[in-house]
């Protein structure tokens, strides 16, 4: 290898600078192997975790950190092969890596629950959720935050660490909802007559389901009507057309049979008399 390197450069090369030399070669070989290693086990790691049906967003923040921390690991061996001494390197990494985590804390917090919100799906796309004290349906999820579409067409976006400290409530995860209407009716009207009515409604509306199965119950007496609580369940998608329908029925329905629903009234006495006259 002396002769080689004394050949090719035309010049009679020392021992040390031909040690030298070959440390440095070896440096970059190790660089150039080692790159091409790191982008393998990278896409091999992106396809892995395509067969197992992980989020495409975290598949590629893993892949691209699998890459990054090979790159570095590849960099720190290569200049230690050249004759660089490791402790300083090591150090150097160590610092700028803290000093990079206090400037950019609140953004790593963003990160790692976005990480888990990926990872364990409390909500996907298209889910109507209450997150961070917002309701919403969800149209994106990244690594660094949730975009939300309000009921009015408003655009919310809200930090992941905000949503990841905060309860979430996922209105349709479950694909089914239950719904609760009140409805008052007059102290001489029939009770069981305007329960026969409602049972009547239930049947007749196919989204309001069967099971779990509907029910109205004699909730309170209150000062000017019997109020009656009704409680159906109906798909996530029909609850809000469901819900709005059933009750106009109940209207039209209860004016059909004569129940009254009463609105609040109150008595007023009149005493006719003359008002005392005071002395003086």
């Amino acid at each position: 290898m002396h002769d080689f390197l004394s050949n090719l450069l035309g010049v009679k090369l020392s021992d040390s600078v031909t040690h030298a030399g070959l440390k440095l070669l070896l440096a970059l070989l190790i660089l150039l192997v080692g790159i091409w290693l790191a982008a393998r086990l990278a896409n091999f790691t992106r396809r892995a975790m395509q067969r197992a049906a992980i989020d495409v967003t975290l598949i590629e923040f893993l892949r691209n950190l699998i890459y990054g921390v090979s790159i570095a690991v590849l960099v720190v061996m290569a200049l230690t092969t050249a004759g660089v001494p490791s402790a300083p390197l090591v150090a150097a990494l160590g610092t700028a890596g803290l000093a990079i985590g206090l400037a950019l804390q609140g953004s790593l917090s963003n990160l790692a629950w976005g990480v888990l919100l990926i990872v364990f799906r409390p909500f996907r796309v298209g889910d109507f959720v209450n997150a961070g004290g917002i309701d919403g349906t969800v149209e994106q999820v990244n690594l660094m935050h949730t975009r939300l579409i309000l009921p009015d067409n408003r655009e919310a976006i809200l930090p992941n660490a905000k949503i990841g400290s905060d309860a979430i409530l996922n209105y349709n995860r479950r694909g089914i909802r239950r719904f609760e209407l009140k409805v008052g009716i007059g102290y001489k009207d029939d009770i069981g007559a305007a329960m026969a009515e409602i049972r009547q409604l239930f049947d007749a509306d196919q989204r309001i389901l069967k099971d779990p199965a509907p029910g109205v119950w004699t909730s309170a007496l209150s000062e000017s009507s019997v109020d009656l609580t009704i409680r159906a369940w109906a798909r996530s998608a029909d609850l809000w057309a469901t819900q709005t329908d059933l009750l106009r029925a109940i209207k039209e329905h209860f004016d059909a049979a004569g129940i009254s629903i009463p609105f609040p009234q109150r008595e007023l006495t009149v005493v006719q008399g003359s008002l005392p006259v005071k002395p003086g």
